[in-house]
């Protein structure tokens, strides 16, 4: 029971970090754009963070992506040592990239340091779900590739539509229209990103027999994770803000309006079918198709292929980790 209640605590402490690391994907174009400040960019992210949980709960009814994080292993190998581990692994991962300033994704280094701690305690691959992680693995390609098709082509029907307009004008209006389409961003970062965080303490609570499944999870445990995955947005993570908000494009409001309705049309997608996507990996590439409409020299690809191989190392280096914290821990419990 102590255990559990271990595992439970740094899951919280997971999500806050999620939250402050992911910051960005929320908040980098609106506070680049300057129609926020910082502060009341993180503060908007972190109350639609919190919306999200509504949504999710009462609207769409179920928890699909909690669902695939909890089954990316399958469950009689799951432990609650396993689940520590994993929980170890990511944090020190997030907090790795977040002191670099890479925006990295939290949710596969969650999906590697799960899957690493649980082949290490087995010494087998047969523990995966291949049928619950394979999609996650293709939608590190897939999801920042539809995040730029998107904002692309909504770019080019934008700036077709209001060819016309005064440009002041339409300057001001962009500029509102971005305090909804990040909303609906935070939204899709906090539905998707909470969840993760959702499904593993379901796996933790069900390895410890307190549950039967993922479906009789109580309702204080996705209400507690909304609330840090908020919490943590508050705090910001500003490097990260920097390379989204700067270093890939400079980026307009018209643009900003165009990449973040792409990146919450993406996420919503996503999790309509359970897929834990990345929302790093998703803004990333809608910031690079508003971008790729100007010319293709606007996007700063340099810093796009470090980004990249960040993406592709993540659950491999995670998994690593997790292994290596694995075989520690079992020294002492």
């Amino acid at each position: 029971m102590v255990l559990l209640v271990i595992i439970i605590i740094l899951a919280f402490i997971f999500d806050y970090i999620n939250g402050f690391h992911d910051a960005a994907n929320s908040i980098a174009t609106i506070v680049s754009t300057k129609v926020l400040t910082p502060f009341q960019a993180v503060l908007w992210a972190a109350v639609f963070n919190f919306t999200a949980f509504f949504i999710a709960k009462y609207i769409i009814g179920e928890f699909k992506v909690a669902n695939s994080v909890a089954s990316s292993v399958f469950e009689q190998f799951i432990t609650l040592k396993v689940i520590l581990c994993g929980l170890i692994a990511a944090i020190t991962w997030n907090l790795f990239t977040w002191w670099l300033g890479i925006p990295s994704s939290s949710s596969h280094t969650l999906i590697g340091g799960f899957i690493g701690a649980a082949v290490t305690a087995s010494g087998s691959m047969e523990v995966i779900n291949y049928h619950k992680v394979l999609p996650t693995v293709y939608f590190i390609v897939l999801a920042p590739l539809i995040g730029m098709f998107v904002s692309f082509v909504l770019t080019l029907i934008i700036v077709n539509v209001c060819r016309k307009a005064n440009p002041y004008r339409a300057e001001s209006w962009f500029k509102r229209l971005q305090l909804a389409s990040s909303a609906a961003l935070s939204l899709g970062h906090g539905s998707n990103d909470a969840q993760k965080v959702m499904g593993i303490i379901a796996a933790a609570m069900v390895s410890a027999g307190q549950i039967d499944n993922i479906k009789a999870i109580p309702d204080w445990v996705p209400l507690a994770c909304f609330t840090c995955i908020a919490l943590g947005t508050m705090s910001g993570g500003w490097k990260i803000v920097k390379t989204m908000g700067t270093r890939i494009t400079k980026v307009t409001p018209l643009e900003g309006v165009a990449a973040e309705s792409a990146g919450a049309v993406t996420l919503f997608m996503t999790e309509h079918i359970g897929i834990p996507a990345s929302t790093t990996h998703v803004i990333t590439g809608a910031i690079m198709g508003v971008g790729a409409t100007k010319r293709l020299s606007a996007v700063r690809w340099g810093v796009t292929v470090s980004l990249l191989w960040a993406w592709v190392l993540t659950i491999p280096i995670s998994g690593l980790l997790a292994a290596f914290t694995y075989f520690i821990i079992n020294l002492f419990i």
